[in-house]
C-alpha cells in the first residue's frame, strides 16, 4: 500500500517544487532524493508529486508544460491555498524544513527589524529569504544570468522590486534574478537594468568609465545582450518595468 501524503509532506514538496525546473523533476535529482529520504518515501514518489503540481501551475501550463495528471484533492487544496500567497508557504514550509533538520542554502545577512516582536519578525524574515533564495537560485540552476558564474558563494538572489517596496512580492521567485555579487550591486543601485525583452541596459553613469577596461569587460560589452533565462519562474515583465522606471539611472 502506498504511503499517504500528509499536509506537512505536501508543503515540503511544494517548497521544493518552486525551486526545481521542470527538467529536473525526476527521481535522480539530488534535492528530490534528499527530500524523499527525509520523508521516508521513494524519490520517484516525490518526483511524481512535483509533476502533479506542474499540472496545476498556470505559469507552466501556459508554456505548454502539462506535468502529470491525477493530482489528488489535497494536492489541489494545498495549491489553491498558497497560489498567490508564497509568503505563507515560505513561512510554513521553511519552519517544517527547520524541524526536519535540513540545512538551508546559505542566505544573505539580515538586518534585525525593530519593535517589540523583534525576534519573531527576524525569524519570519529569515524564512522568507531562505525560500526566495532557494527558489531563485534553483530556477537559474545556480548560475548568474549575466555572466554564467556558477560559484554558489558568489551568487545572490536579487529582488527586482526591492524587499522594502511592495511586500506582497517579496517571496515571489518571478521578482528575482540570480546574479553574481557585482551585478547584484549594480542592479540594486540602478546602474544596470533589463529591457522588456530581457536584454541588458547599461546606465550613463557606468558609461562615464568607458576607458576603464574592467567596466568595458563586465558591463559595456554586455549592453543589449540577453540574459540567460531561468527554466522556471521567468522574471515578471511588469516588475522589470517598475525597476526601469523607479531605479534605473538611464
Amino acid at each position: 500500500m502506498s504511503k499517504r501524503w500528509t499536509r506537512e509532506h505536501l508543503l515540503l514538496a511544494l517548497n521544493l517544487y518552486h525551486q526545481t525546473p521542470f527538467g529536473r523533476q525526476h527521481q535522480g535529482y539530488p534535492p528530490i532524493i534528499e527530500l524523499a529520504d527525509k520523508l521516508e518515501r521513494t524519490p520517484g514518489s516525490v518526483a511524481m508529486k512535483l509533476n502533479n503540481f506542474t499540472s496545476l501551475d498556470p505559469a507552466e501550463t501556459s508554456r505548454g508544460i502539462k506535468g502529470l495528471q491525477g493530482s489528488s484533492r489535497l494536492d489541489r487544496v494545498i495549491w489553491e491555498e498558497f497560489y498567490g500567497h508564497l509568503d505563507e508557504l515560505a513561512e510554513q514550509s521553511e519552519l517544517l524544513i527547520d524541524s526536519f533538520g535540513t540545512k538551508p542554502m546559505d542566505s544573505t545577512a539580515i538586518s534585525p527589524p525593530a519593535g517589540e516582536s523583534e525576534t519573531t519578525a527576524l525569524v519570519k524574515v529569515r524564512r522568507h529569504q531562505q525560500f526566495f533564495r532557494k527558489a531563485v537560485l534553483g530556477s537559474y540552476e545556480q548560475k548568474c544570468c549575466i555572466s554564467g558564474i556558477p560559484v554558489l558563494e558568489l551568487l545572490r538572489a536579487s529582488h527586482i522590486i526591492p524587499w522594502s517596496d511592495h511586500a506582497e512580492h517579496r517571496t515571489d521567485p518571478a521578482n528575482g534574478l540570480c546574479l553574481a555579487a557585482t551585478y547584484d550591486a549594480a542592479f540594486d543601485k540602478g546602474l544596470i537594468a533589463l529591457s522588456g525583452d530581457f536584454t541588458i541596459l547599461v546606465s550613463d553613469r557606468l558609461k562615464q568609465f568607458k576607458n576603464n577596461q574592467e567596466i568595458e569587460t563586465h558591463f559595456l560589452s554586455r549592453e543589449h545582450t540577453p540574459i540567460t533565462l531561468p527554466a522556471k519562474n521567468l522574471p515578471n515583465p511588469e516588475f522589470l518595468e517598475w525597476h526601469r522606471t523607479h531605479r534605473f539611472l538611464g
